[in-house]
């Protein structure tokens, strides 16, 4: 019943009107999520290893990198039980130079790739091997390429999650965004005198 309630959109105070110092500590913005970790084998009986799931609570964070300085342009926030995919139109910047937009297989589909070229973006998505056909060697060597170039993002990730030590312990999307605005901006600040000392030592 509090789950059904959740999911209607009630509040915290009217799922549990006699309990407020409960209430108070209630997120009802944050979602469950189930992801598959590493991959699918055989097992020493002969027998496919399934892979192994991961459940996590709480917010996913989108972020928009510049691949050349690895600057953080665009974020977005959301319950983590939203597809990466659904944020691709929040993390877009039109006012970005280049044309090539990396991504991730959560954000490849016909539907937003045709979205992005008729904003004249190439999107540089790697491609899903058909069902119970093997992925073509050139297709592979394709998403290994693409794959170097979309790892970068992962660096400000890494950086902000080793160095600030984030971790999101707030009640409520807006404290949470709040918390990622602030982690994103200090992150910014320390990617821009990187690159300010890179250039006075090169000049």
């Amino acid at each position: 019943e509090e789950w059904e309630a959740i999911e209607a959109g009630k509040s915290a105070r009217e799922i549990w009107p006699d309990e407020p110092a409960k209430a108070a500590q209630k997120d009802l913005d944050a979602r469950w999520v189930s992801r598959s970790k590493g991959k699918a084998g055989i097992g020493s009986d002969g027998k496919s290893k399934p892979q192994r799931v991961e459940r996590k609570h709480g917010y996913n964070l989108g972020i928009c990198v510049d691949i050349k300085n690895k600057l953080i342009w665009l974020q977005t926030l959301t319950p983590a039980n939203v597809n990466d995919g659904r944020c691709l139109k929040d993390l877009v910047d039109y006012d970005n130079t280049g044309a090539d937009v990396h991504g991730d297989g959560a954000y490849t589909s016909k539907e937003r790739e045709e979205w992005l070229g008729k904003r004249r973006f190439r999107p540089r998505f790697p491609r899903r091997r058909k069902r119970g056909k093997p992925m073509s060697a050139a297709t592979a060597r394709a998403n290994t390429n693409k794959a170097r170039r979309r790892s970068r993002v992962e660096h400000a990730f890494g950086h902000m999650k080793n160095s600030y030590g984030l971790y999101i312990r707030t009640i409520g999307l807006a404290r949470a965004k709040t918390k990622m605005f602030l982690a994103v901006l200090a992150y910014n600040m320390d990617r821009l005198i990187f690159l300010e000392r890179r250039r006075c030592s090169v000049g």
